[in-house]
């Protein structure tokens, strides 16, 4: 998981560098994480709510393609909406490994899920799943072997990611998961209108969401950002096929961060996040070329969103 020390060496860096720009995951304190499950119950916001009716309607194929007995883990595991409805139409599984960066948050979600599920075993891990980290070791079989391991990425956070980073991600992915699988949601490229309306919502909490990271930066570092002078501005980028989320001075103003003082003329940026979107035929390329066997792809009838099942060879 991170720490303060983490977020203040990653801003303190953002703050010096142009560009400026610094990592999404630390939109997700306890503040932000209930900031973004309000977001995926908004009614411009179609991947929460795309995605579970896809796990709903195709969850007994996909537990096909799983098999019975798995060994789960999931990336960034939220308030574990989205594995209830997969565990559903799951055939016995053995465990349930959430793992995400807000530990308060991981654990109060684990703590109802165990709660539900009484013959599963949940062991949620707080912990950044871009860095290196270790998995519980895993689960033996009544015979030879052990348990198969299936990862677990819903909600399209893979677009997070430049293709740089998603590309070693699923590589790191492919060798954790050797012998089992992924199941992965990914957003696709679509009208432009809807993605803006996706990241400019009208009741503001995109925004709430995005200044949260200086909030938080205050809070936790000491900073001084002043919240009433920065905007949220969120734009899709053709080009790259990419949503970029903005945080831009309205006036010109001083930051103060460990001694330090930094300038933000009015109109300057700090980058927060991109949103990358994928085709069905570029995202599979993707994932072949990173250790996966693509193989079973279920999409809406609009072709607004897509999950994806990959075996793993590693």
């Amino acid at each position: 998981m991170t720490s303060s020390s983490d977020f203040a060496h990653d801003l303190l860096a953002a703050l010096t560098r142009r560009p400026r720009s610094i990592s999404p995951k630390y939109f997700y304190d306890t503040a932000g994480s209930a900031l973004f499950d309000r977001i995926c119950e908004l009614p411009e916001y179609y991947p929460t709510r795309t995605e579970l009716a896809l796990l709903d309607t195709f969850g007994p194929e996909m537990a096909e393609c799983i098999g019975a007995g798995a060994d789960l883990v999931e990336f960034g595991a939220g308030s574990n909406v989205k594995i209830r409805r997969l565990l559903r139409a799951l055939h016995a599984p053995r465990r349930f490994i959430p793992i995400d960066i807000s530990a308060e948050h991981l654990m109060g979600a684990a703590q109802a899920l165990q709660a539900d599920h009484p013959g599963l075993q949940v062991q949620p891990l707080a912990a950044d799943f871009t860095r290196s980290f270790e998995l519980p070791p895993p689960l033996p079989l009544n015979g030879p072997g052990t348990a198969p391991r299936v990862g677990f990425f819903p909600g399209s956070s893979l677009g997070n990611f430049t293709p740089v980073e998603a590309r070693g991600f699923l590589r790191r992915a492919s060798a954790l998961l050797r012998g089992g699988g992924l199941l992965i949601g990914i957003d696709l490229v679509k009208d432009p209108a809807v993605l803006h309306a996706a990241y400019n919502d009208a009741q503001g909490v995109t925004a709430a969401f995005n200044l949260n990271m200086l909030a938080r930066a205050n809070r936790e570092l000491g900073t001084d950002f002043d919240l009433t002078a920065f905007d949220h501005y969120a734009f899709y980028q053709p080009v790259h096929q990419r949503i970029e989320m903005h945080l831009v001075a309205r006036r010109a103003q001083h930051v103060h961060l460990a001694g330090r003082r930094f300038d933000f003329a009015a109109g300057d940026s700090l980058h927060t996040e991109y949103s990358y979107k994928y085709t069905v035929e570029g995202f599979r390329a993707l994932a072949a070329e990173s250790g996966f066997v693509p193989e079973a792809v279920w999409c809406d009838p609009q072709r607004l969103f897509s999950v994806h099942w990959l075996r793993s060879t590693a």
